[in-house]
């Protein structure tokens, strides 16, 4: 069953610069490889971040959020896979590996729940004939230190304190297909 995309959920935030982000493990607009798919959801993946590293970013920034959200997920709101939230300004990468359970992140950041009520990254695993499924790694540089969330915040009220602060964003937009 193929159905239309519906549009980036960022067409319908406030325009904001952006920058760029990269990455060893995706690449836009390819598809995922297997560590960064679902093991948790049956999808034969082992649930690994992907290294993402940014630059270029404003420098007023005072501290960054990185997400992942899949916005083809038939569940009418989409489907947060990664949150965290309140990197320092002076980190601009995070390691293959970073949104595991019981990594180490750098003091004052916070991994969320996301939508499979984990905290940690849950990789791809859309239903099968559902047509690819577009995952959105972003990077959104912040006007702020740190924001009101800890790790049973969801990323939705995430995505609620960072709108007013999101000073630019970059992103990656791999896919994955069952």
């Amino acid at each position: 069953m193929s159905s239309t995309r519906p549009p980036s959920p960022y067409d319908f935030l406030p325009q904001v610069p952006s920058f760029p982000v990269t990455s060893t493990d995706i690449a836009d607009g390819q598809t995922l490889s297997k560590p960064q798919v679902s093991g948790v959801f049956g999808a034969g993946g082992e649930d690994v971040s992907p290294q993402l590293a940014w630059s270029g970013f404003p420098r007023e920034t005072q501290s960054f959020a990185v997400t992942c959200f899949d916005p083809d997920a038939p569940t009418g709101s989409g489907f947060w896979h990664w949150a965290i939230a309140s990197l320092p300004a002076d980190i601009t990468e995070l390691p293959t590996g970073a949104g595991s359970p019981g990594a180490t992140l750098p003091a004052g950041a916070v991994m969320m729940a996301g939508d499979a009520g984990a905290k940690q990254y849950i990789g791809a695993a859309p239903p099968a004939g559902h047509g690819p499924h577009r995952y959105f790694f972003v990077v959104h540089a912040l006007s702020v230190e740190s924001l009101d969330v800890n790790g049973d915040t969801r990323p939705g009220l995430l995505g609620f304190q960072m709108f007013g602060t999101t000073l630019a964003r970059g992103m990656i937009t791999p896919i994955y297909e069952a």
